[in-house]
């Protein structure tokens, strides 16, 4: 004997039922969540490029998860909790990314600067 009873929604899916329709409204993913995570994580791997590199890909990175965070702020209900969660880590990995680079940057300009003034105060009639 087969059984035909189709099994009863979850309180969850229940919540996301809408009223017009009936239908259930499965969540997606955040759509920039999995690419703010790579930016983020890379960002942290590139700040001894130089700095340049980090801090680009770490700004981009925040400014895309700014855009998600509002999105998920909105309707929490169209979005899964675990892309929320990895938009957090890529969020914070783009943090410490960026202000790494920007350490590097600004170490790495200071340097330039400081060879280049002992550069130019060498007194190069004196050596020849």
């Amino acid at each position: 004997m087969e059984n035909n009873t189709t099994n009863p929604a979850s309180p969850e899916e229940e919540k996301k039922t809408t009223a017009a329709t009936g239908q259930i409204k499965i969540p997606r993913q955040l759509p920039n969540s999995t690419t703010v995570l790579v930016l983020g994580i890379i960002s942290i791997a590139a700040c001894w490029c130089w700095g340049v590199i980090g801090v680009t890909l770490g700004i981009i990175a925040l400014v895309l998860s700014a855009k998600d965070k509002k999105l998920y702020k909105i309707n929490p209900a169209d979005y899964t909790e675990s892309s929320y969660k990895n938009l957090n880590a890529g969020y914070i990995c783009a943090l410490i990314g960026t202000i790494l680079s920007g350490l590097y940057l600004l170490f790495v300009l200071i340097y330039f600067f400081i060879i280049g003034a002992a550069i130019s105060l060498t007194p190069w009639q004196n050596m020849f």
